[in-house]
């Protein structure tokens, strides 16, 4: 069933919702948003850098001479499976993730994913220099520790958010993701120019090992745990998800009841067809602008942040507005989650068929721009439908529907790489038209599909079932015993 927020003052707390640092689940959401800005830091910087590290560069010799170099002679197919390389790792850990964060914490496992990352992200010039399968190695093990992210994540917010809060929770924290995009992508191409594209890993490298120390000192597990959260903050969060302090049961996943559901197959499509798109753009647009659209290497990042800082604003912008709908009851639940998420894949469908269609700079780069924006929207429709389903099974659900979802990830770029073997303006349409049509079949799907309420064969629903079942005892034995007593009368 859909939950309505509190009627009292919001949380207790008496100071305005912008000192967030006076709520400590706000501290982990801003501490959870430089961690994703790491997670995508970490994982586009590499398609920046490998144009660099690919590019026809002005060599003068000692004789006198000038010829042209690459660091690396890698082929267009080549470079699709470096970029891809990846996700191979990242497919294999978001269900291990999910399952883990239950057991372990879900605080833990996304700081070690992270710093992890952020240690082989420093060793990545060694590794490019070794070989091209060294390199590819490097980075499917840093795909296996990133690929827990996602759904740890889940973990921590079915501790930390209030039902009321979760659409704006989670999309904060998930803006990290274009945050970090919007940085890597530019500051990449200004460092591969200044220093050498070894530079552009050594500098995200050591940001992610900082963060990593601070989140694993400033964030606990759980509100009970948390040594600098007010008392009066803690008994909210615990009150508002059903909660007693000490409460950690083991979990016991309802498995059937998930794979046989059409609310989470629903939110899997979604999830892959958001996917497909985003991982398109995010390995491929830098090449795209030098190939298609003639750009220098150093504008090639910072054009390609564009779509993401637009997309990173109109995520705070869609998780205000969706827990406001909720709020004042204009949509239910499950009614904002098909609005914002169909609503955004709609666009994102006409808008990536238009900008393929003209494909000129400035009409093509807006197009994408509006496109990748948009898809803000999508996020506070299918990104946090988990919760919704069963919060206690969040994290597997995240791990379920980001294991299919890192799929685009994978077949994306190396699909990419064969069709624009020839770097033709046709083929880099073929590519857009593909992810727009994808978008529209995620968009059919999760309308028909989507589910905002509480799910029967959710633990919440049964822990409730049983709830009622054994509150219902006593009434029945009292009524026999009435009974008794008045035949014994009688």
């Amino acid at each position: 069933m859909d939950t309505k927020p509190d009627s009292k003052v919001s949380d207790g707390i008496d100071a305005p919702l912008w000192m967030f640092w006076k709520r400590r689940r706000y501290i982990v959401v801003f501490m959870a948003f430089l961690g994703f800005f790491n997670v995508y830091s970490l994982r586009v910087n590499l398609s920046v850098a490998i144009v660099a590290m690919t590019e026809n560069r002005t060599v003068h010799y000692d004789n006198g001479t000038v010829g042209y170099e690459q660091y690396f002679d890698w082929s267009s197919s080549l470079q699709g499976y470096v970029l891809s390389s990846f996700f191979y790792g990242y497919i294999l850990t978001p269900f291990l993730g999910g399952f883990i964060s239950n057991r372990f914490g879900g605080n833990y496992v996304f700081g070690v994913g992270i710093g992890t990352t952020a240690v082989l992200t420093l060793l990545t010039p060694l590794a490019a220099k070794a070989g091209v399968a060294v390199l590819l190695a490097v980075r499917i093990v840093e795909g296996i520790f990133e690929g827990v992210t996602f759904p740890c994540i889940h973990a921590v917010w079915s501790r930390w958010a209030p039902p009321s809060e979760r659409s704006r929770m989670a999309s904060i924290a998930f803006a990290g993701n274009y945050a970090g995009t919007v940085v890597a992508m530019p500051m990449s191409g200004v460092l591969a120019n200044a220093w050498g594209w070894e530079s552009v890993f050594y500098v995200f490298g050591v940001i992610g090992c900082i963060w990593f120390l601070a989140w694993m000192f400033f964030v606990k597990t759980s509100p009970e745990v948390d040594k600098w959260i007010s008392q009066r903050e803690k008994e909210f969060i615990l009150e508002s998800l059903g909660r007693t302090e000490g409460e950690q049961a083991k979990v016991r996943h309802p498995w059937k009841g998930i794979l046989t559901s059409v609310a989470v197959w629903a939110l899997v499509v979604s999830h892959f067809s958001e996917n497909w798109g985003f991982y398109t753009l995010l390995t491929q647009l830098p090449t795209f602008l030098k190939d298609a659209m003639h750009f220098e290497l150093e504008k090639t990042g910072f054009v390609s942040a564009v779509p993401y800082l637009v997309m990173g604003i109109l995520l705070f912008v869609s998780g205000y507005l969706a827990d406001w709908c909720q709020l004042k009851g204009y949509l239910t639940t499950t009614q904002v989650r098909r609005y914002f998420n169909c609503g955004a894949f709609l666009a994102q469908t006409v808008f990536m068929i238009i900008g393929a269609f003209i494909l000129e700079p400035g009409p093509t780069i807006t197009c994408i721009t509006i496109a990748v924006g948009l898809g803000a929207f999508a996020w506070s429709g299918f990104a946090v439908n988990h919760l919704d389903l069963s919060p206690k099974s969040a994290g597997v659900l995240m791990g379920i529907s980001n294991t299919f979802a890192t799929i685009p990830g994978i077949v994306s770029p190396i699909i990419t790489g064969y069709i624009t073997s020839n770097k033709s303006d046709e083929e880099w349409k073929t590519v857009f038209y593909i992810a727009a049509g994808i978008y529209l079949v995620g968009c059919v799907i999760y309308w028909f599909g989507v589910s905002g309420e509480l799910q029967p064969w959710s633990i919440e629903a049964q822990e409730r079932r049983a709830q009622e079942k054994q509150q219902s005892k006593p009434i029945e034995s009292l009524a026999y015993a009435n009974k008794v007593n008045m035949e014994d009368e009688m």
